[in-house]
């Protein structure tokens, strides 16, 4: 498809024009039915026709119904013919039409606020999109698993099974800029990397050498700026917890301990980056939440959302408070949580867990259209309005299914939501005295805890969140008992444990009754509520009722995507270790923070192949116009965040783990593999600035395709500018 530009060059198809010529011509067109359309036009345009040329006559909607006969590149070509064509294949009506046509948009979504025109969408759709492979990075020697970006752009890291974490620099062509291989701490495997907010800091996760089964994983970080040194490592279990920053200098890690047979609990450190402490009595870290893990589930896959929407609300329930007057009608209003009204945009305090009704997500769910045993939905074909040529129905992914709600505050919440709290993180990263990690916790705007988990079954099905709004970071540990009375303590501890060996049960309840003291008895863990104030309660839980695979953040903090893969639909789970089996295809929910429900869906959006007891864990990224997924049918797709529709596809050898948007340019996107290989996706608009020959392409899904067949493999190969380095 030819690029769209503005400045096309007239061309006056007529010589040797006279005066009396032109006032002749004039005339009669004043007088013609077309003269508002044609003469006026001219006039203002300066152009000159033939006396007796039918173009003179023929009225604009014949000139645009002519035009819609034409593709995209031949309007183009005919705008270049004058002044007069060139206005009138810049009519909206007819990008409008190729828009919907072409990129299989549906006819009730209207233009995206903000947005120039249905020209400018169709140009950025063809010239803005992540489609010309630059870069093809074969660093690593095993697959690829994860890839994440700095805040500024300016650099990504990428995690691999060969146990190197690489951080590489973003400008064409793609450098490496450090390496550290981690396999000299004991580790199997990185797996998941993020930058702190400022940039000055690498989190990097991953799983420790042991038993097959271990779960054993650890968190290391280093800096980035003034040389790549490991700053502190922090112990974090199970691995697929991943950790994540939960402030410029604070991080986020877990642990699991087992309670009784299939019950456990989950508990969430709060640990500082900079552990070089100068007291053996000044903590590095703090316990944050412990959760109650039931059916042989865990926590697993935190992320922290900034969400200042949450003070206002506060606010407002102050208030609302203090206003007692109002009737119980006008209370009960502002405490429920808003609908589908553009003018409530309150989020209304998260539910509690037990006043959590799950049968209402399962209802939901079922009226969405959950994959029965068979994977298949008869609804299937309504689901995508503008169906593909039938070459290319197999290829196809299916469109984001948004509710009104979405487009209605899609623009506006970007501008509304996270940015203040981004910007005094990253502030607050620039200051020195900040460097020890005590004062960015305070005045924090609220968050949510966000994570994967499971009640039924222990493959998490399941996104839990936690509302945070202020933490309490301990500056300085209690000595407690000195050396030598903690070994007089565990001497006696011992001997009573000796002198207790030889008594009876009854002497011993004896024992405890002549000291005033109850016996010890071990709590019931099976039984929640007789345990349940031991524990940190979930403010709200969504069931997706099926295998989560991935989930990220829109760059606002405002929308959680998730991957998963959906059970059988009215499935009966009787064993938790014994999880239903999962559909070959990945679904994708949209959920928002605001209102924590689910605002948008897409049903079989791209394929997986593993069985639920080995699932992959597939990274999603989203940026402010894009939605990208890796899968396992070796290729990444990319969907278009307002209009929901699927545009291209990305090929690799071998199934494709992570993508990543760089935040500063959603223009280039990055995806690994288990192919071993990192590939990096620029727009066709820069690559042409780059001075990049555009020869390696990804799919395009559109209706109306070129021709010319692809060129051979060999070929491909040949020509693709690989960066080995």
């Amino acid at each position: 498809m030819a690029e769209i530009g503005d400045d096309v060059p007239l061309a006056d198809r007529i010589r040797g024009k006279t005066v009396h010529q032109r006032g002749a011509r004039e005339s009669v067109e004043s007088n013609s039915t077309s003269s508002s359309g044609s003469s006026e036009q001219e006039e203002e345009d300066g152009g000159t026709y033939m006396d007796n040329s039918p173009w003179v006559f023929m009225p604009e909607p014949l000139f645009i119904k002519i035009f819609l006969q034409l593709r995209a590149r031949d309007v183009l070509n005919a705008g270049q013919c004058c002044k007069r064509w060139y206005k009138l294949s810049k009519d909206d009506y007819i990008w409008r039409k190729y828009f919907r046509q072409e990129f299989n948009v549906d006819p009730s979504i209207q233009l995206k606020r903000g947005a120039e025109s249905w020209r400018a969408e169709y140009r950025r759709l063809t010239n803005n999109v992540p489609m010309v492979m630059t870069d093809v990075l074969t660093f690593h020697s095993h697959q690829v698993l994860h890839v994440s970006f700095s805040h500024n752009g300016k650099m990504f890291a990428t995690c691999s099974k060969d146990g190197f974490v690489i951080v590489w620099n973003s400008a064409y062509p793609t450098t490496i800029r450090d390496s550290y291989d981690m396999r000299k701490l004991s580790w199997k495997y990185t797996q998941f990397s993020q930058f702190n907010q400022s940039d000055t800091l690498l989190l990097v996760s991953g799983v420790h050498f042991g038993s097959p089964h271990s779960t054993s994983g650890e968190i290391a970080v280093f800096t980035v700026q003034n040389g790549f040194k490991l700053k502190c490592r922090v112990t974090n279990r199970p691995y697929d917890i991943f950790g994540t920053w939960f402030s410029d200098q604070h991080l986020l890690s877990g642990d699991l301990s087992w309670l009784a047979h299939l019950v456990s609990s989950s508990i969430l450190w709060l640990n500082k980056a900079n552990q070089e402490v100068d007291s053996e009595h000044t903590p590095v870290r703090s316990q944050m939440y412990k959760f109650y893990n039931r059916n042989a589930s865990s926590i697993r896959a935190i992320m922290v959302a900034n969400c200042p929407w949450l003070s206002d609300e506060a606010e407002v329930k102050k208030e609302g408070e203090k206003e007692k007057g109002t009737s119980d009608a006008e209370q009960k209003s502002s405490d429920d949580e808003p609908g589908t009204s553009s003018g409530d945009r309150r989020a209304g305090n998260p539910l509690s867990h037990y006043q959590m009704s799950q049968d209402v997500d399962s209802d939901e769910e079922q009226d969405e259209g959950v994959d029965d045993g068979t994977c298949q939905d008869p609804r299937a074909a309504e689901d995508v309005p503008y169906q593909l040529l039938v070459g290319d129905q197999v290829d196809y992914a299916s469109p984001i299914q948004y509710l009104q709600e979405f487009r209605q505050e899609y623009e506006e919440s970007y501008y509304e939501s996270s940015d203040d709290c981004l910007e005094d993180d990253e502030d607050d990263g620039d200051d020195e005295e900040l460097s020890e990690g005590e004062d960015d916790l305070e005045n924090m705007c609220p968050k949510y805890l966000i994570f994967s988990t499971g009640s039924k079954t222990y493959t998490p099905h399941q996104i839990g969140f936690k509302r945070i709004t202020s933490v309490n970071f301990p500056r300085r540990i209690d000595p407690g008992p000195s050396l030598r009375e903690r070994i007089a303590l565990r001497d006696r501890q011992r001997e009573l444990q000796v002198i207790m060996a030889e008594m009876s049960p009854e002497e011993i309840r004896l024992q405890y009754i002549l000291q005033n003291e109850e016996p010890p008895t071990e709590p019931n863990w099976a039984n929640y509520e007789a345990v349940a104030g031991r524990f940190d309660k979930v403010d709200k839980l969504i069931d997706l009722h099926g295998h989560i695979i991935g989930m990220g953040l829109s760059p606002d903090h405002r929308y959680l995507y998730v991957n998963s893969r959906p059970w059988p639909k009215n499935c009966v789970i009787r064993n938790p270790l014994d999880p239903p089996a999962i559909a070959q295809e990945i679904d994708i929910h949209v959920i928002d923070l605001m209102t924590l429900k689910k605002v948008g869906k897409m049903l079989r959006a791209h394929k997986a192949y593993t069985p639920n007891t080995e699932c992959f864990f597939i990274f999603l990224d989203v940026c402010d116009n894009y939605v990208a997924s890796g899968a396992e049918d070796m290729h990444a797709y990319l969907w278009d965040r307002y209009y929901g529709v699927c545009l291209a596809k990305y090929q690799h050898a071998d199934v494709v783990n992570s993508v990543a948007f760089n935040p500063r340019d959603n223009e280039m996107l990055v995806t690994t593999s288990d192919d071993y290989e990192i590939r990096i996706w620029r727009s066709l608009s820069k690559a042409k600035k780059l001075g990049i020959p555009i020869v390696n392409r990804a799919s395009e899904f559109r209706k109306q395709k070129s021709n010319r067949p692809p060129p051979p493999p060999q070929q491909q190969h040949q020509h693709c500018m690989r960066s080995f380095v």
